[in-house]
């Protein structure tokens, strides 16, 4: 092996600062960067590193494996008693059913593919569950498997390239609706799969709303992949943008939303960068798409409607790590005309992440609690609202350490 080799920051008996530094290089950041997203001078970090200083508290513990996308905590700490898998949460029930569904390739059937206003009427009811059931992973688990083979099934049936343009384009929308089951689940290259193909799928049926979705998710798929991967999310957004641009003057209600959804993603990548500027300058655009919009819509995959900016806007302050800035963004947002459960539990969850940025660590869990009884399963696989409990779960203040422990055993995290 040669000596100037990185590290593997798996193997003892590598030291904390040690680990820090070798997971920050293989995140691309400098130490000037991470050293400001937790909060600490570039010359504290640096001491941290070389083992001027001992491994920190819990609580910036938490930080750095915030900052730095740690999957799982004892890869930070190196002792394998604090296995707990952050940004993944647990593999669902029905996981294997859906992995089975998606990559099963049936070159023949003898059976017929459903009807297409069956098929459309089928997904219309899976986005619709998706949006109003608690637990959402549970419902769309258990109809995704014969959807994807439904769907896969009308593509290869198509007699002409109108039905097969039709027909592509419902398979992108059912892989659309997989990525949600599978994000955060410990399948990454599962996600990939799905991401890639429903982006080929759209594209082959040239519809550009389905395209814009597509476009959508494969940007989440490349930010939250870390920071080495911020340019290739741009890079899918922005040639959707300019794709979806001139159709804009005369577009449906869903092909404009989707574009506003876009231009709010390219604000929320720039927040995780920490451009100010250019985050918010994003946000005012997708805001004017918004106000285009008609007061009661709301877009059945994204959730961009006039409601969420206001939940956007904390997302974009909490990303900058401002707290106080995101705390009054949550109280301007009106979290109540959030139609859709899941998305509502995620903002609760943003809240929560500007409460502990803003020093208020009780109102955090008090927020959490409300996600958790809004979307059991949203909190439950969300990785900020995990690190949050985590970190109070070790709280010196008995009231808000038996909170944060009662969180963690209702939504699974701890052992009942």
């Amino acid at each position: 092996m040669p000596t100037d080799a990185t590290p593997d920051p798996y193997a003892d008996p590598l030291k904390f600062g040690q680990r820090v530094q070798v997971l920050r290089e293989r995140r691309g950041m400098t130490q000037a960067q991470l050293a400001d997203l937790i909060g600490i001078s570039e010359h504290t970090l640096r001491k941290l590193e070389n083992g001027q200083r001992k491994a920190p508290d819990l609580e910036r513990v938490m930080r750095i494996a915030e900052a730095l996308r740690v999957r799982d905590l004892s890869d930070l700490t190196g002792r394998p008693d604090m296995h707990v898998d952050l940004f993944i949460g647990p593999g669902h029930p029905r996981l294997g059913a859906v992995k089975a569904a998606i990559d099963s390739f049936a070159l023949s059937s003898s059976s017929e593919p459903p009807p297409v206003p069956h098929l459309e009427a089928r997904l219309h009811a899976a986005w619709k569950a998706r949006h109003q059931a608690p637990n959402h992973r549970e419902v769309i688990g258990k109809l995704l498997p014969d959807l994807i083979r439904d769907a896969q099934s009308l593509v290869r049936h198509a007699d002409s390239s109108l039905e097969r343009r039709r027909a592509q384009s419902l398979l992108a929308q059912t892989y659309s609706l997989s990525q949600f089951f599978i994000a955060y689940q410990p399948d990454s290259s599962l996600l990939w799969r799905v991401a890639e193909r429903g982006m080929v799928a759209a594209q082959d049926s040239s519809d550009p709303h389905a395209i814009g979705v597509a476009a959508w998710l494969m940007a989440q798929a490349h930010r939250d992949s870390g920071p080495r991967h911020f340019d290739a999310a741009d890079a899918v957004n922005l040639e959707a943008v300019r794709f979806l641009e001139p159709l804009l003057p005369d577009a449906s209600d869903d092909v404009l939303a989707i574009a506003g959804a876009l231009e709010f993603e390219l604000g929320y990548t720039a927040a995780r960068r920490r451009e100010t500027g250019t985050a918010w300058r994003h946000w005012d655009r997708a805001n004017t798409m918004a106000a285009r919009l008609p007061a009661d819509y709301y877009h059945p995959v994204t959730s961009f409607s006039r409601a969420i900016m206001g939940a956007h806007a904390v997302t974009v302050a909490v990303e900058l790590h401002q707290g106080g800035e995101s705390v009054r963004q949550a109280a301007r947002a009106d979290e109540l005309t959030i139609p859709s459960r899941p998305r509502r539990a995620r903002h609760r969850i943003e809240e929560a992440r500007g409460f502990q940025l803003d020093g208020q660590p009780d109102v955090a869990i008090a927020t959490l609690e409300k996600a958790a009884r809004t979307a059991p399963e949203t909190i439950k696989y969300n990785g900020y609202a995990r690190a949050i409990i985590l970190e109070e779960v070790e709280s010196t203040q008995a009231a808000r350490r038996r909170r944060a422990s009662e969180l963690a055993t209702d939504i699974g995290l701890l052992a009942a």
